[in-house]
């Protein structure tokens, strides 16, 4: 099995979405949170690049994430800020708690990671009956466009330590009828001109139609579902390569 988000993996998002960096998503979504009084939920917590600007904002948040190595980074930056949230290893499928939440929260299309239908349904179950009656999901998703298989992309990090952190990002498989597609990604730490680390990753990715998702958050019971493009509230995609974001509510 090829690793994923493990630790080399895990210093190269830290990296890359350090906590402090926002695309436009910590101003949309602490806006769209600022009436929220309960606590709030986030599967997929990554590093705590949204945690913590929420934590600040005052809100009770929670998180769960499948990276240990992840999880690792995200206690490290809120125990440096002197918050100690409640965090844990878990599956967005498969989540079962004994607490309901004003909201759920899946930034950055991580949701996207579940790449089988069944898998992201059972998810999208789970966040409902986690939400309070009036409770709100916000979700982030995105269309892939322009995918060649097997053609590398090579991304490059310096780390603080001077250490240099190479990645070759290939697609190997494009799923057009289960709407998916899978990545190779090999990480390379080199430091004085030798190598030091290595890791390789499979990285599945699903993408679903602009109305598709929004008729499979009906299917699930969500209702008054508002459509977002490029994090500007309301505003209805036209480019294949906006982030959409989706705001459905549980029924009272």
């Amino acid at each position: 099995m090829l690793g994923y988000y493990n630790r080399l993996s895990a210093e190269v998002y830290d990296l890359d979405k350090y906590i402090g960096r926002s695309f436009g998503d910590v101003e949309f979504y602490t806006q769209r949170l600022a009436s929220c009084t309960g606590p709030i939920l986030e599967p997929g917590v990554g590093n705590g690049r949204m945690l913590i600007p929420l934590l600040e904002q005052g809100h009770e948040v929670d998180g769960f994430d499948l990276s240990p190595d992840m999880l690792r980074l995200c206690r490290h930056h809120c125990s440096e800020r002197g918050f100690q949230p409640h965090v844990w290893e878990g599956n967005m499928a498969s989540i079962d708690l004994n607490q309901s939440y004003e909201a759920v929260i899946v930034p950055a299309g991580t949701f996207l990671l579940l790449h089988e239908r069944r898998t992201s349904i059972a998810a999208l179950q789970q966040f409902h009956h986690h939400l309070q009656p009036g409770g709100r999901l916000l979700v982030d998703t995105f269309l892939q466009p322009g995918h060649t298989r097997n053609e590398p992309v090579t991304s490059t990090w310096e780390a603080e330590d001077g250490s240099v952190i190479t990645l070759e990002a290939k697609t190997t498989d494009i799923d057009a009828v289960h709407q998916y597609t899978i990545s190779h990604h090999r990480y390379e730490k080199w430091k004085q001109g030798r190598l030091v680390q290595t890791e390789l990753e499979r990285f599945p990715l699903r993408w679903y139609g602009v109305e598709e998702f929004s008729l499979l958050l009906e299917q699930v019971g969500f209702t008054d579902i508002t459509i977002s493009a490029d994090y500007q509230n309301g505003t209805y995609p036209v480019d294949a390569g906006s982030v959409i974001t989706y705001e459905a509510v549980v029924r009272k």
